[in-house]
């Protein structure tokens, strides 16, 4: 097997949530964020919130829980040069769960409590000519518990994270067996403030460091680098900002948001490079019923390596195994209350094909995705 072959599981197995993504960043959480084009940095989501901006979910009456999931449907093909054509990764279907608990706990003070599914992806190549029996699986979930505090029509929320990742790579040379996980610590802090009809929201993202041993440098070797690599493999940085107009039954959200790949440890050894993040959303609702749409873009943080240290190792790296290259996401969404507590909830994302080139590997990605969850209100 070629050493760029050997190594398809390394950074497909590291990436969290690849598809659909910024970078391999889900582009938001929850069904209602998502029928919006991620955007809810500055317009509340209820307890789906908690991860987004903290501050958020002080928009809850009472008590809110929210709980369903997202399945994941990537499509990535890939054309090694070899005359083969491409071929394409049989894992094309993953589920990612969701559940959320907000409640108002005094005067002004609100607590939560939330667990997310922010990864469930790897590939197949079984049967195919990148086979060598290669199978990938990386899972990631966050625990989080948001407390928020209003003041007037400023709020300020913090969620404390506790973050799960494992990773497990099999081929037949493989020299790394079994899985490697490990827990890691975290929070996001966040503001937002009303004035009349519109809101402003303002959020940071701590990174978390995560170290699977013996998984990064042992499959590197096996690739053939020449330099030394370490097990880390950062959430990066991030810092956003929203603004939100309501009026009526409209209302329109636009976010912005910096993911700090070139300085997170692990994606910066394969040349990652910051993101700049637009969402926009439109949501129009009446009394029992909602309808939603958005867009969200970011550029590709993939760049040609060639020329740097284990360049065209990483150029087939980035683009056989972690091929974060989708930039265009196309949302639809909506709600539907049976009663004034219960409500269920679904959107639709997809990202067209998006082709790259790199060092003698092309590879081809496309994407979409459901999300449905239900929302109940005491």
């Amino acid at each position: 097997m070629q050493p760029y072959v050997t190594s398809i599981a390394v950074i497909t197995a590291l990436s969290t949530a690849l598809y659909a993504t910024n970078g391999d960043e889900l582009i938001g959480l929850g069904a209602k964020t998502r029928g919006m084009g991620g955007a809810g940095i500055a317009l509340s989501h209820g307890a789906e919130s908690a991860l987004i901006n903290p501050a958020l979910i002080t928009s809850v009456k009472s008590s809110e829980v929210s709980f369903g999931g997202t399945v994941m449907m990537p499509s990535v093909e890939t054309d090694v040069g070899t005359g083969d054509g491409f071929v394409k990764s049989d894992a094309d279907l993953s589920m990612a769960p969701a559940i959320a608990i907000a409640a108002k706990a005094g005067e002004n003070l609100y607590l939560g409590v939330g667990m997310w599914g922010t990864a469930g992806m790897g590939v197949d190549y079984r049967g195919t000519n990148l086979n060598d029996n290669l199978t990938s699986n990386m899972q990631m979930m966050q625990f989080g518990l948001p407390i928020a505090y209003q003041m007037g029509s400023m709020s300020f929320g913090i969620t404390p994270i506790i973050q799960y990742g494992a990773l497990d790579i099999s081929y037949d040379s493989s020299t790394t067996k079994g899985a490697a996980q490990d827990l890691a610590l975290g929070y996001n802090v966040g503001a937002a403030y009303t004035v009349d009809a519109l809101t402003f929201g303002a959020v940071y993202k701590a990174p978390i460091e995560m170290t699977y041993k013996g998984q990064i440098s042992r499959m590197m070797i096996d690739s053939g680098a020449t330099a030394t690599y370490s097990d880390n493999l950062e959430r990066p940085e991030e810092l956003g900002l929203g603004v939100a107009y309501q009026a009526g039954g409209h209302a329109v959200a636009l976010d912005y948001k910096r993911i700090n790949w070139s300085d997170a440890a692990g994606y910066r050894d394969f040349g990652w490079a910051d993101q700049d993040v637009y969402a926009i959303g439109y949501q129009y609702s009446q009394s029992n019923w909602a309808l939603r749409a958005g867009y969200n873009y970011a550029k590709s943080p993939i760049s040609d390596q060639s020329g740097k240290t284990d360049g065209v190792v990483i150029n087939q790296l980035n683009l056989l195994a972690f091929p974060a290259i989708v930039e265009s996401h196309y949302t639809l969404g909506g709600s539907y209350a049976f009663s004034k507590t219960m409500s269920v909830d679904a959107s639709y994302v997809y990202a067209p094909e998006e082709t790259m080139s790199l060092s003698g590997i092309t590879t081809k990605h496309s994407q979409s995705n459901i999300t449905a969850q239900l929302t109940i209100n005491f």
